[in-house]
């Protein structure tokens, strides 16, 4: 009866225009229910493996069955049953999810916590954990989760993270009509070196397509009056890289990679240890780099300033590093570009009295720096 009222009240909602539901509150609450639909499905699902009810038809197993019947991927079914299976012994996440508090990605992060090192100290935590997945943005909870298991299970953190190190892969294969395919697999230090420099490169490529732009138009150009797409600017900068280790002569110096060790920055109680960019780290995994790298030490604790003039006009050295770290991303609660194509904005108006401390300083893309003022920016799409 209720999955016949459950179809019945699915074939209303579908007749409706989608355009009816296009304000926030009702995306929301659309958001929210799609959880609750996914966290009873995933219970269910269990339940039905459980059962042994598809070896009627002759199926060896429950995914067989599921992904015969529903065309789902194989993968996908083996997750959900998986994830309904560990549901059974998280019942907090269980009624959180079953509430819409939480949604598929929260539940399968916490359940994959669970083994046999990290059991006893997750029945303890699964409340605060759940708690972190309510209120945190997902790239947050993730950092909060990967900083317990490092404290629950620092031997296996420290295995997964060799493991991690050891699938390292790339290749490059001419294709027909000698167009060149590729894939890349990094561990998170080697990752973060390439992905900065690309980063940095594609939006040097971008502003200069952005002035190219302008001068050919006569105006402020849109991201569709570009020559470039972000495909291709990403592709030449891969490109440039290659040109340019290729035009490093012999015997120069190699740039040295910067690692940044946050001390007293909270995120949880205990040691600190990530990238500049929140990529939590297992301390075994910087040991390789010791003798190559250099290590930059950020404290931040009061009076949490950098020791420069307050009247200065720009940020720049010290003050404008401790800006970045402090930040790591620009601002704005909907936006994640990365601190190093961020400017460093005063939170207070410089010409209203603001001082140039890092209390009033925030980092701002492009984008969001510009809107302030209602200009249109240049920023990538």
């Amino acid at each position: 009866m209720q999955l016949k009222e459950l179809t019945e009240a699915m074939d209303r909602l579908v007749e409706c225009d989608p355009s009816t539901f296009a304000d926030a509150e009702s995306m929301l609450t659309l958001q929210r229910q799609l959880a609750r639909l996914e966290a009873f499905v995933t219970t269910a699902t269990a339940a039905f493996d459980a059962s042994g009810d598809w070896a009627a038809d002759g199926a060896q197993t429950c995914v067989a069955w599921l992904a015969t019947r529903t065309r789902l991927p194989k993968r996908t079914v083996r997750r959900r049953i998986r994830l309904g299976r560990n549901l059974r012994r998280l019942p907090v996440v269980q009624r959180a999810w079953l509430a819409g508090e939480i949604s598929e990605p929260q539940a399968a992060a916490v359940a994959d916590l669970r083994n046999d090192a990290t059991e006893e100290i997750l029945n303890r935590d699964e409340e605060l954990l759940v708690e972190h997945g309510r209120t945190l943005r997902f790239d947050h909870f993730s950092r909060v989760l990967a900083y317990w298991a490092l404290r629950a299970d620092p031997d296996g953190t420290e295995d997964r993270a060799e493991t991690q190190r050891q699938d390292r892969d790339a290749y490059l294969d001419v294709s027909f009509g000698g167009m060149t395919l590729g894939k890349l697999t990094f561990d998170p230090i080697s990752g973060a070196i390439v992905s900065n420099e690309l980063e940095r490169l594609v939006d040097v490529g971008f502003r200069a397509d952005w002035e190219e732009a302008r001068e050919r138009l006569g105006r402020d150009p849109t991201v569709n009056d570009l020559r470039r797409s972000p495909g291709q600017r990403r592709a030449d900068a891969f490109v440039e890289m290659a040109i340019r280790s290729a035009s490093m002569p012999p015997g120069a110096r190699r740039p040295r990679p910067l690692f940044s060790v946050y001390v007293g920055y909270e995120t949880l109680q205990g040691p600190i240890c990530e990238l500049a960019q929140g990529t939590v780290l297992s301390p075994g995994s910087l040991v390789p780099w010791l003798t190559e790298a250099v290590i930059e030490r950020a404290v931040f604790s009061p009076p949490d300033r950098v020791d420069v003039s307050e009247r200065a006009r720009l940020f720049t050295g010290g003050i404008r590093r401790s800006v970045q770290l402090h930040d790591r991303m620009c601002s704005n609660e909907y936006c994640d570009r990365p601190a190093e194509i961020c400017e460093v904005d005063h939170i207070i108006p410089y010409s209203a009295g603001g001082p140039t401390t890092r209390e009033n300083g925030r980092l701002l893309c492009g984008f969001h720096n510009r809107l302030r003022n209602q200009r249109p920016p240049p920023e990538a799409a």
